[in-house]
């Protein structure tokens, strides 16, 4: 008889942590860095008390220790206020009670409405796509063709979504390909856990080294005063070493459970799951796709193909994604003749499908909120400096990947990191001999690493997009975090060193 799931679900957990998130606004003493930020021609010195004006020069950044050039403020790389060295200072408690627990599930939605409304869009356009019967039908032809081949399916698109990751910050439209893969991954004998390690652990793999991350690597860099391609051999070296690690051991487990179901961990702990998307009606068959349903699924791909380019060589970020979404929806409905009343009934319904995933989106956001809101987000940041201020280089650059392990949980954002710690450790690590390159990995490693298991990231959403507990995936990716922590540590004392 299969165990049952005993874990918390995603919502539950993530309250959970809002509410630990404001006792410690109650413990922590309050605290705070003046910021600088960039506005019509001059800096914006932001403290406590006051906003002064200060010259839009060379001068004052010398004069605040912080290394970013000036150009990369006036060409809108750094758009959010960034901490200031050396200017913490402690403040009044707010300590942060019921109220603001049950407030900052609804202020995190506000601050994430448009991740939310992308999510949403995606659903409706699956669905009304979905009434072709030609996902069906596609996948069915692909399983039959890769039949024996599905090792290679494998390998081929977890790099592609690393890949993705690795170049330019591949995240939250990763979640539109789950109710592409799920279906084709189920039908060719795998569980759960395999189209989930290809699309979250690929994207995820390719964040932890950024070649190229605008997201990441570009502002980090920039904020510690260095140019972007500085450090670009190592990552190149650490991605080509993390992404065959992880292929390896995402292919020997899809392996093992193919060969034997029964060894599945969802199995073992979910029991039976049932897909989220339709899989039942695929039968795998050698009948070739007739005209009409090419010309779908190329449409289809081809909507996939506008939004990636868009946000590649464009520019676009989640309202433009969200329209594509929705223009496509359109010319699908025009194209199926689904009537009016029936097209707008299932755009509905499948935005309603991920309205739990959504949620969990700004429920997430409801625990940085909290902290910043109670004043301890800095207050963190300053003791953790005082905390390895003193530590040899090698020691030091181990500490501070682990550190962003603790940071990772409360800041999301990969650039919203970058901005509030970068200006702090990165000065410090400057003062004791370390290359900002190097301090740049250590950033880079520490939020690959742990968003993996970050309840606060994206992983709740995906693990609620194809069904899986919190407690399976921890099963799954705990062996291979030890193993990436060990190579990433080695990796950077040695280049340290």
């Amino acid at each position: 008889m299969p165990k049952q799931r005993t874990f918390l679900t995603p919502l539950t957990i993530l309250m959970v942590i809002i509410v630990i998130a404001a006792i410690a606004t109650w413990l922590v003493p309050a605290g705070k860095y003046n910021t600088l930020a960039y506005k019509d021609g001059h800096f914006v010195i932001e403290t406590p008390d006051s906003s002064f004006i200060a010259p839009f020069s060379k001068a004052t950044t010398d004069s605040l220790h912080i290394q970013i050039p000036l150009r990369t403020f006036e060409s809108g790389e750094i758009s959010k206020p960034i901490s200031i060295p050396g200017s913490y200072h402690r403040l009044p408690k707010n300590p942060q009670g019921i109220i603001s627990i049950l407030q900052a599930p609804i202020k995190g939605i506000y601050e994430t409405i448009d991740i939310i409304l992308f999510v949403l869009l995606l659903g409706a356009f699956i669905n009304i796509f979905y009434t072709s019967g030609a996902i069906e039908k596609g996948i069915a032809r692909l399983c039959y063709k890769m039949k024996g081949r599905e090792t290679w399916l494998i390998v081929a698109l977890t790099f592609i979504f690393i890949a993705g990751g690795t170049t330019y910050g591949m995240d939250a439209e990763a979640m539109a390909f789950y109710p592409i893969l799920v279906p084709v991954f189920l039908a060719a004998g795998y569980d759960l856990i395999v189209p989930l390690g290809i699309i979250f652990l690929g994207t995820q793999i390719g964040s932890l080294s950024s070649i190229s991350n605008p997201f990441s690597t570009v502002i980090a860099s920039n904020i510690i005063g260095i140019n972007w391609i500085n450090g670009i051999t190592e990552r190149i070296i650490i991605c080509i070493i993390t992404s065959a690690i992880s292929i390896f051991y995402l292919v020997r487990y899809a392996q093992k459970v193919k060969k034997d179901p029964q060894r599945s961990i969802i199995k073992q702990i979910d029991g039976d799951v049932h897909s989220p998307y339709p899989v039942q009606n695929i039968v795998l068959s050698d009948k070739k796709l007739d005209k009409r349903n090419k010309v779908l699924l190329l449409l289809f791909a081809l909507t996939f193909m506008i939004m990636i380019t868009g946000v590649i060589f464009f520019g676009w970020w989640l309202p433009e994604m969200s329209a594509v979404f929705i223009g496509a929806s359109i010319i699908f409905g025009i194209l199926l003749r689904i009537p009016e009343k029936v097209f707008v009934e299932k755009f509905v319904s499948g935005a309603a499908s991920l309205l739990g995933v959504s949620l969990i989106i700004g429920v997430a956001r409801g625990v940085t909120i909290v902290m910043n809101e109670g004043h301890i987000s800095d207050s963190l940041l300053y003791h953790s400096s005082l905390l390895v201020g003193n530590m040899p280089p090698a020691l030091f650059i181990v500490m501070l990947m682990t550190l962003y392990f603790v940071f990772t949980i409360f800041i999301a954002s990969t650039s919203g990191m970058a901005v509030v710690t970068m200006p702090i450790l990165g000065s410090l690590a400057l003062m004791l001999g370390i290359q900002g390159n190097d301090t740049v990995n250590a950033y880079l490693f520490g939020l690959g690493i742990m968003n993996l298991i970050s309840p606060t990231g994206l992983l709740l959403p995906s693990l609620t997009l194809v069904n899986v507990s919190y407690k399976s995936w921890l099963k799954f990716i705990t062996p291979l975090l030890i193993i990436l922590f060990i190579v990433c540590a080695v990796f950077l004392v040695v280049t340290v060193i």
